[in-house]
């Protein structure tokens, strides 16, 4: 439940998401980098390699289709100027302050990075991008709540 909790302090994911997070992510520290856990979500750049000649193509969509799917939607909050709205605020008021922080940090983060790729890639590109990082920011909550919680025996 502490998962659960813990990432509703982000913006964009509410008790449904963070269920579906939690649900099909299962335990983030099984993930040993964020990137491990970006591929199992299957939003990371395809690529096609030979020799020196290296060219990134669009997400692999190999891994979990319904995170794939709950990144993406909470990826459209970052379109907005950083805030914490009281419904946030609400949400945030069991959260460890570090996770607050996080959050915060995520905001500020995925917005600018929105405003900036999408001026130059497009916004639909934007969003996947900012998906991506976005799973970066859930997978150091993963860690950041799980190391409170004793691991089941």
């Amino acid at each position: 439940m502490a998962l659960i909790r813990g990432l509703q302090a982000f913006r964009g994911i509410g008790f449904l998401s963070a269920v579906t997070l939690a649900a099909e992510a299962g335990d983030l520290r099984r993930f040993r980098t964020a990137p491990q856990f970006m591929a199992y979500a299957g939003i990371v750049p395809s690529e096609s390699s030979s020799g020196e000649k290296h060219q990134r193509g669009p997400i692999t969509k190999t891994g979990n289709r319904l995170l794939r799917h709950v990144l993406g939607e909470a990826a459209h909050h970052a379109r907005h100027a950083p805030r914490v709205t009281s419904k946030v605020k609400q949400r945030q008021a069991d959260v460890p302050p570090e996770l607050i922080d996080l959050a915060w940090r995520a905001q500020v983060r995925l917005h600018t990075r929105y405003r900036q790729l999408s001026a130059r890639i497009g916004a639909l590109k934007a969003l996947v991008a900012i998906a991506r990082e976005l799973a970066g920011f859930i997978w150091a909550a993963g860690h950041l709540l799980q190391e409170e919680v004793p691991a089941a025996a």
